[in-house]
This record gives C-alpha cells, structure tokens and sequence, in this order.
C-alpha cells in the first residue's frame, strides 16, 4: 500500500458516498431482522448532515491508512471499527448540540451490529485505496 515519496494521495469522486454504501452494506449484512428505513437510505435520499459526515468520516479514515503507509492492515477488526465510530461520533456532536445518548455511545455500549458494520466500513475504504493504487 506505499505510494512514492511525496506521490499524490488517492483520491475517489465521492467519498460520502462511498461510505454511505458501506454502511448500508454492513447493516444490510450484520442487522438482526428488518433494518429501520433510515438505517438503509440511498445516498440521493440522504440528509445533508449526514452526507457531509459521512464524506468527512472517509477522509479521515483515508488519511489515517495512507499517514501509516498501510500497516493500518495489521490492526484487529475491532480497532478498525473503533476509529470509524469514534469519527462518526465527533460528527454527531458536531451537528446536534444535545444527541441522544445511543447516538453517541461508546463502542462497549454499540449494538454488535454496529460494531461490525463500522469495522467493514474501514476495510471497505482499505480495500479501495488499495485496488485505486
């Protein structure tokens, strides 16, 4: 995963987007029963905060991979997901004053299928840096 030193980062058109359908990816895949309508929305749909939350949340998962020169492939699942929520949990507090609280949870309080879905979000995101290089 090295790019040449000082080479360009890699970029893709639209990064919320991007993490949008992996989201809807994993909850389609780690939901028990029927996700809630708003769990599953297409991009288009999608409300402004949350698409520039979720274009935001890429970046830094972007910038993190490419600023540890992809060892970021040695952390567990776990870790990946952690940083993924963690993001997405500044982004509520950037946009809501008073979240609920199961909005912003802390990883130990997250539905499993949360966890899964923001750690498959991270390797999606890997995965596309890699097959763009």
């Amino acid at each position: 995963m090295t790019r040449p030193e000082g080479g360009p980062s890699v970029q893709v058109e639209e990064p919320g987007r991007v993490f949008r359908e992996a989201w809807i990816a994993g909850v389609r895949k780690h939901y028990p029963g029927e996700p809630k309508p708003g769990y599953v929305t297409p991009w288009e749909d999608t409300p402004e905060w949350e698409r520039e939350s979720a274009a935001a949340v890429y970046e830094q998962v972007r910038q993190f991979i490419e600023a540890a020169d992809g060892a970021t492939a040695k952390l567990t699942r776990e870790q990946k997901g952690r940083f993924v929520a963690l993001c997405w949990i500044a982004q509520i507090f950037k946009h809501f004053p008073s979240p609920k609280a199961s909005y912003v949870a802390d990883w130990s309080d997250m539905p499993e299928w949360q966890q899964e879905t923001d750690s498959d979000i991270f390797e999606h995101i890997e995965q596309t840096l890699v097959s763009m290089r």
